[in-house]
């Protein structure tokens, strides 16, 4: 099979979706990778490593596409690549359909099959996702307290506090993989963190997991009551595959001091705050109801070297069986796979992005 690596387009996005190592790899196994020359540049790896592990380079976007039966990227199609897709060709990526009815419009009129990382699950898990989310995560506290600087416009408040005076006082809405990691990161820097949940039994795993972090039931009561103290307050809500949930609304914002800060890494989801809208890592934040929000869409390419080699960690495995047995074979061999399938023949094939957009769907067979 022929493996297309085009270069991220989406503006601030540094990450690639292959490793040299991983091109060698498939390139062993007898498929050629085409990789567009700069893909790797900006998380650390040179053309030379990838033509030194077999790929062919390419000078043109679109020749990526033209040549690949399989195109893997990390971040979802952007307009100027809608007609660069074919029918039947795969793309594997992030694509969170959810938040883009014209990217939902555009994969089905291409006729593409789009698989995406963020919905495959095992086990109750997301295992294409949590190394994003485990970065955003711990991202998450280091902006936030950045950003709570005066001279940002922030209240002046050092998360961690002094001898003598009490530390920052930060609320993480949802603890799965991105809220744990934004709560241990907090609590590494010393902060007063609380962290909102409404499963008992994940609660009761993070009250075992984070000794001096406090766990609070999810409602909004509970969160109408502590946002008057808040000092960060970090959105970390998931539910697969669908919108994130608004559970800020403006209203609720203006119980925050001024000053205070809001790290929205649902914002790839639609964000879960009302006022909350997509930003880049050039112009990160607004104000609004004066609380400085932090939406950048796409929080792990600011740490491109890491989050490359994380993710290339969790979706290799599944480009070998794509590419050594054709997608109805992976489907049967990683069953996870199926759920992956977002747009397949013109057709929608996921229950979540079709409840989002108000669309017919039909579930994707082999």
């Amino acid at each position: 099979m022929i493996i297309g690596v085009p270069k991220e387009i989406k503006s601030q996005e540094y990450r690639v979706a292959l490793l040299p190592s991983a091109a060698y790899q498939l390139q062993k196994r007898g498929h050629q990778v085409v990789v567009e020359r700069g893909a790797g540049v900006g998380a650390g790896y040179a053309d030379a490593e990838y033509e030194h592990a077999g790929a062919k380079l390419v000078d043109a976007h679109a020749a990526v596409f033209e040549q690949a039966e399989l195109i893997v990227k990390v971040k979802e199609p952007l307009p100027a690549e809608y007609e660069l897709l074919r029918p039947g060709q795969l793309l594997f990526t992030y694509l969170h359909l959810a938040a883009s009815k014209p990217l939902t419009e555009a994969l089905i009129k291409s006729a593409v099959t789009g698989i995406a990382y963020e919905t495959i699950e095992v086990n109750r898990r997301l295992p294409l996702l949590e190394p994003m989310s485990e970065i955003a995560g711990r991202m998450s506290v280091l902006v936030g307290g950045y950003f709570l600087a005066k001279h940002f416009g922030g209240s002046g408040v050092l998360l961690g506090g002094v001898p003598g005076v009490l530390p920052g006082k930060v609320v993480v809405l949802g603890g799965g993989a991105s809220g744990i990691n934004a709560a241990r990161m907090a609590q590494g820097l010393g902060a007063d963190v609380t962290i909102l949940e409404v499963d008992l039994e994940r609660m009761r795993f993070l009250d075992i997991t984070l000794h001096t972090a406090h766990t609070l039931y999810s409602s909004e009561a509970h969160l109408m009551d502590l946002l008057p103290e808040v000092d960060l307050l970090i959105g970390a809500v998931l539910v697969p595959g669908a919108k994130a949930p608004k559970l800020i609304n403006r209203e609720m914002l203006r119980r925050m001091r001024p000053g205070s800060v809001l790290v929205d890494i649902a914002i790839d989801q639609g964000g879960c705050a009302e006022t909350s809208r997509p930003t880049t890592h050039d112009q990160p934040v607004f104000v609004e109801e004066g609380v400085t929000h932090y939406c950048v869409a796409n929080m792990p390419g600011a740490y491109a070297r890491t989050a490359t080699q994380a993710l290339t960690n969790v979706t290799y495995r599944y480009v070998e069986t794509l590419a050594d047995h054709g997608l109805a074979e992976a489907c049967h061999r990683h069953p996870a796979l199926l759920g992956g399938i977002n747009v397949m023949a013109g057709q929608l094939t996921h229950q979540a992005v079709a409840e989002a957009h108000g669309m017919a769907w039909d579930a994707a067979r082999m």
